[in-house]
């Protein structure tokens, strides 16, 4: 019994997890919350981190602001923070890794652009693209031509400073609390009872009455520790293909949105949920420019709405910057767009099946996918479009 739960946990946090299955894993659980009440989204959770902050200091005044440990899109967020710990813990990965000053930087400059974009486009990488194409929104195509420009911008940069201006970013890192290679290791006994306590907390909302909270965080929870076991990442599934050529993510990446997508258009079509829900004013400058600019600053944060989050609670202290100033910026955005009439300017609200059929709209995305797929397949063959 012993070596057979020794291979079992092996299996589970030995290695990494295959990406193509944790892409599928992925899509299945954002068509179960989404079938729960709401799709995911990262940067609802941070912009509310933001608003909590700037209420606090008095910069902002909202009556209506819930707490973060009540609002749903915070405690997604916090999900996913808190299962890349765990499975970082239970893996024995986790370490406090602290760069050079230019890539803190780097990190909070990308969270500030990732702030920015996310409220032009109604959301981010995962709510703004990856929910809203499977929402069926014509925002979500919009916004996946904004990240591909902006991914693409960002690595000429980076490309650029390693050449011409290496110094920026040069430097020694620090790195702390570091399992040892030989020896026992204390994290996987903690990351265990920090599991206990997670699996614990939902049966306390419940009896606050506040049921949902508490299957919120469970999904985050459930989404971080695949993310982190797999390394899936939407930042890798735009950057790779311009940077070694891989194309091993966006393969994934193009797969679970086509999953998703399925399971998004069966409860819609079926009026299971409403035909509206997800469909984003954006269509137009707001996903394209929004996508552009969060685009630039996933690849210089290194981390993407979810890639930041996940990535901070193992250990980096860059993405800790990152999704601090993703949602400080996220929170200053959406202030002045809504004080400037920006947000009523930003595109249309277009279902794809209202526009043009289901068979159709269902057939573009898959048509999309599997060009973007292919494409990227193409490069890494090929490599006519990678830098390195």
């Amino acid at each position: 019994m012993g070596r057979s739960l020794s291979a079992q946990y092996a299996v589970l946090f030995g290695r990494p997890w295959p990406v193509w299955g944790s892409a599928i894993l992925v899509a299945t659980l954002n068509v179960f919350l989404f079938t729960f009440d709401r799709p995911w989204t990262a940067s609802d959770g941070m912009r509310n981190w933001g608003d909590w902050v700037l209420t606090g200091l008095g910069v902002v005044r909202r009556a209506d602001l819930l707490a973060p440990w009540l609002y749903s899109g915070s405690l997604l967020n916090a999900g996913v923070l808190l299962g890349g710990l765990v499975a970082a813990l239970l893996a024995r990965e986790f370490a406090v890794r602290v760069p050079p000053r230019g890539e803190l930087l780097k990190g909070g400059c990308g969270g500030l652009l990732m702030g920015v974009g996310a409220v032009l486009a109604f959301g981010c990488n995962i709510g703004g693209f990856f929910s809203a194409t499977s929402a069926l929104s014509l925002a979500g195509l919009g916004m996946m031509l904004g990240l591909g420009a902006g991914a693409f911008l960002g690595l000429r940069y980076l490309v650029w400073e390693t050449e011409h201006r290496p110094e920026w970013s040069g430097g020694t890192g620090r790195v702390y609390l570091a399992s040892s290679a030989a020896g026992p290791s204390r994290q996987p006994w903690v990351g265990a009872l920090l599991l206990i306590v997670l699996l614990a907390t939902p049966f306390v909302y419940s009896r606050g009455g506040y049921v949902a909270q508490g299957v919120f965080l469970l999904f985050g929870v459930a989404f971080g520790v695949i993310f982190q076991r797999s390394r899936f990442c939407l930042v890798r599934a735009f950057r790779e293909p311009f940077m070694t050529g891989d194309a091993e993510h966006t393969r994934a990446a193009a797969l679970a949105l086509v999953i998703s997508t399925v399971g998004f258009a069966i409860l819609k079509f079926t009026d299971l949920k409403d035909k509206g829900e997800w469909v984003f004013p954006a269509a137009g400058a707001g996903a394209l420019g929004g996508g552009l600019v969060f685009g630039v600053g996933m690849t210089l944060a290194g981390g993407c709405g979810a890639g930041s989050i996940w990535r901070a609670g193992e250990g980096q202290v860059k993405l800790w910057a990152a999704i601090a100033c993703f949602a400080l910026g996220g929170s200053l955005a959406r202030l002045v767009a809504a004080q400037t009439g920006l947000l009523r300017e930003l595109g249309a609200a277009v279902f794809l099946p209202s526009a043009i059929g289901w068979g159709p709209a269902l057939g573009l995305v898959v048509l999309v996918m599997a060009a973007w797929a292919l494409g990227a397949t193409w490069n890494e063959e090929h490599r006519r479009f990678s830098a390195l």
